[in-house]
């Protein structure tokens, strides 16, 4: 059954009958008075009670009448407190005139200090305080005296704000702070009537979940930087989505006025996100709206200038100059990471039918073979109905190994269910990694010390029970209740996701968690050289012969080059031209590559909706809709298809599947997908293949290489907040990134000279990289720096993988 903070897991229920206001209530033992009230209709009035978060009956506005055994309790309790109990007698403010006139004397006093400045509130007209003091306070106040004030507001963080003369103390935000996102920084500090929230002087809000105190936030103390005095809640319009920053799949509410988002809020769904979201997904929306963005269809001219034209001219070029690539040795599809299953199948369905090729691959980062193997075996077209891992799942287990993965950083919804299943369970969290993140310490996790490459060898020997200290635990654990979360980089270590696998066969239940929202999504529909939609293999005639049934069209039946073979072909002249979706050379593998590729390519489209390092290449630029200005749905890493529909309308700017179909006709192809909805109904008349390949047996990678002083195995993955393409354009949200910096051990820190905040420079063969070091428990003469954060662009700036060998010096870049 499903449950809250306030009420215990169990299949074997024991049941307790009350009376409430009259009414015959039966619910499990252990529910809270509110709770069983609400079963029934009534709503007990509240501030400080939340169905999340641990009860504290901190603002006694719930207080109600309740009788045992024949007698009444000596004066009115906090419903949000007590837990039912057989033949309890409740009488709430509906019956009982000894707990309205408590309700009404409690409200009398929170209103005594409490500011009128409901007119510029952003509360105002969504705010619990406001209701209630209509519904349970008094007609008339006796306060006559000059109300308590204080400065304001407070910047508790760059995003963050605090009214500190509203706060009703219901403690809702430091409970969530502590209890969900684990970052104790706001606090109630003082007591008595001095008693108010705050920060310690030394310690900022820096936390990735920040915004839900604003939404849980009963009375307008806390608000958002971004949002204040922007608008009135009774001006938006509001539409439910899906997040597309990463593969967690948080349902969102997007609140809009005047084809502008003005707003976005955590939605309520229960076997997903609950009721959080991470500040990415709350705030990172100024992207669609930013000046920046590609309005109109561009072409290059004679001189050698992108300029602005019709759609009609836009693709007649495009079409043109695809038709003679395509002729002239082919063309490579590079769709990239962020797209709809909608779009991406679109990309698939035009490589292979418009553009005869299998040289596609949306994976925009590092990758190998192996990874392929994986995708096909564990991971394509298979979701919660075919026994993938759910969050359910992350409830109930017994342990969690995270390998390549850190939750809070890629995806922090996971994040915040593994904390909640610790604090309510016995759930013991690993992580194979070169430290201890503070992800994992608030997750109170055992690290499994490993560098970069060395991964395969670690799972090997947990798979074949030769592991000893933390990987004997996990040995010894493995079986139904142990699940392993596998993150995207581990396609860069040889081995690892065969040493996954094998945790797979041994017994442990295993998931992979990209980290965009459209990884899922490209998988699901084929995006990939050697994968067909559904989970179909090239290779396999029998797969490809039901999707030429569908497409009414020959498919070929060669295994395409993946994304690195396509850059170098085009580069070597091999192939003729190039088309992109939303990707930026810069986040590549290999950015000089890229840049070569397109310098040699003779023709490059690029179907973008911001200026990048592709768009300054490319022949043709066509604009297409962000995610607010569509509808369609992405998969998520359970999985599970995450549908939303358009939001801002009537602005004229396309999804990514209507301009391949337009393209498509320029090239006298029919596509066949006008609208979204036509590329749901084939998705669904083609369905899923039964047929799984055979997984390769994990063998016994090589081992990484040893570093001697002076240099260090580089470790990296991406932050959460960083210098991403969608997080432009909100100041705000950059300003509570992490700091970028080196990580060393004391050890190499000591060999190297250096001590903590000192410059440290990680440099290869192709340039360098400069930032503090912060000295860190890990693994000797490793190297750790951010991906893609400020004074870091690790694939631009050093231009090596994640594995190799680099120099590290004190002092900053010469």
């Amino acid at each position: 059954m499903t449950t809250t903070a306030n009420q215990p897991a169990t299949t074997d229920v024991t049941m307790v009958n009350l009376t409430i206001d009259g009414l015959k209530v039966s619910v499990p033992q252990g529910t809270l008075v509110i709770r069983a009230a609400e079963t029934v209709g009534i709503q007990i009035p509240r501030f400080c009670d939340h169905p999340l978060l641990d009860p504290i009956g901190a603002c006694r506005q719930c207080l109600v009448e309740i009788e045992m055994g024949g007698r009444p309790m000596p004066k009115p309790q906090a419903a949000c407190t007590i837990e039912v109990a057989e033949g309890m007698v409740v009488r709430t403010q509906l019956t009982s005139e000894v707990a309205e006139r408590a309700q009404e004397g409690i409200m009398e006093l929170l209103l005594i200090n409490h500011p009128l400045d409901c007119p510029v509130c952003d509360k105002g007209g969504e705010c619990p305080l406001q209701n209630q003091a209509m519904s349970s306070g008094r007609p008339e106040s006796r306060f006559i005296d000059v109300k308590r004030t204080y400065p304001k507001p407070i910047n508790i963080s760059t995003q963050i704000l605090l009214d500190r003369e509203r706060c009703v103390l219901c403690a809702r935000c430091t409970r969530f702070s502590q209890q969900i996102a684990g970052d104790p920084f706001i606090e109630l500090f003082d007591r008595g009537a001095l008693e108010q929230v705050a920060i310690y002087e030394d310690e900022p809000f820096q936390s990735y979940f920040s915004g839900n105190t604003v939404q849980i936030c009963p009375v307008g103390a806390l608000t958002s930087a971004d949002y204040r005095f922007r608008s009135r809640p009774f001006d938006l319009q509001s539409t439910p989505s899906t997040c597309e920053h990463c593969a967690s799949g948080c349902a969102i509410r997007t609140d809009w006025r005047r084809g502008k988002t003005m707003r976005r809020l955590a939605g309520n769904d229960p076997e997903v996100n609950q009721e959080w979201t991470c500040d990415k997904g709350r705030f990172a929306f100024a992207y669609a709206q930013d000046n920046s963005r590609i309005l109109e269809p561009m072409i290059r001219d004679e001189d050698g200038n992108l300029v602005t034209t019709s759609w009609p001219e836009a693709l007649e070029v495009a079409a043109k100059g695809l038709r003679a690539a395509r002729d002239a040795g082919g063309v490579g599809v590079l769709p990239g990471g962020r797209l709809t299953l909608e779009d991406a199948y679109a990309y698939s369905k035009f490589a292979r039918v418009a553009l005869g090729t299998n040289d596609i691959d949306s994976r925009a980062r590092a990758h190998s073979d192996e990874e392929l193997e994986f995708l096909a075996t564990h991971v394509a077209a298979v979701g919660p109905a075919d026994g993938a891992v759910t969050y359910a799942d992350l409830d109930r287990a017994t342990s969690v190994v995270l390998v390549g993965f850190d939750p809070e950083e890629e995806s922090p919804i996971i994040f915040t269910r593994l904390r909640r299943a610790v604090r309510q369970g016995e759930l013991a969290v690993y992580s194979v990694a070169p430290y201890a993140t503070w992800g994992l310490q608030k997750l109170g996790g055992k690290l499994i010390a490993t560098q970069p490459g060395a991964e395969a060898s670690v799972l090997g020997a947990i798979a074949d029970r030769t592991a000893g200290g933390f990987g004997k635990e996990i040995a010894d654990g493995l079986g139904a209740g142990c699940i392993v979360l596998a993150g995207e980089r581990l396609a860069e270590m040889p081995g690892a996701l065969r040493g996954v696998a094998a945790l797979g066969a041994a017994g442990a239940r295993i998931a992979w968690v990209p980290r965009r929202a459209g990884e899922r999504s490209g998988i699901d529909a084929g995006t990939l050289p050697s994968l067909l939609p559904g989970g179909r293999l090239v290779a396999d005639v029998g797969a490809r012969a039901e999707l030429e049934t569908v497409w009414g069209t020959s498919i070929p039946g060669e295994v395409g080059r993946d994304l690195t073979g396509i850059l170098q072909a085009t580069r070597d002249g091999e192939i003729a031209g190039l088309l992109f979706g939303g990707v930026d050379a810069t986040d590549l593998p290999d950015p000089q590559l890229a840049l070569e590729a397109m310098r040699n390519s003779k023709f490059v489209v690029s179907i973008e909706q911001r200026p990048s390092s592709v768009t300054e290449w490319a022949d043709v630029v066509l604009p297409i809709a962000p995610v607010v200005e569509k509808s369609g749905s992405f998969i998520s890493w359970e999985g599970r298809r995450r549908k939303f529909d358009l939001t801002i309308h009537s602005t004229g700017a396309l999804p990514d599947s209507r301009v391949l179909h337009s393209l498509a006709d320029e090239m006298d192809v029919n596509l066949g997908l006008p609208v979204p909805d036509a590329v749901v109904a084939e998705i669904e008349r083609l369905g899923t293949t039964d047929q799984r390949p055979t997984a390769e047996p994990a063998t016994h990678a090589s081992p990484p290489p040893a570093p001697q002083a002076g240099s260090a195995i580089l470790a990296s993955w991406h932050q959460l907040l960083d210098d991403g393409t969608l997080q432009e354009g909100e100041q705000y949200l950059a300003g509570t990134q992490r700091a970028p910096v080196v990580r060393l051990s004391p050890a190499t820190a000591q060999e190297v000279g250096v001590v903590d905040g000192e410059l440290v420079t990680v440099s290869s063969p192709h340039g360098a990289i400069s930032l503090p070091l912060i000295v860190t428990e890990m693994t000797d003469r490793v190297a750790w720096v951010p991906m893609k954060s400020p004074g870091s662009w690790l694939r631009r700036d050093l231009q090596v993988p994640v594995g190799s060998v680099v120099q590290i010096s004190a002092g900053g870049a010469k």
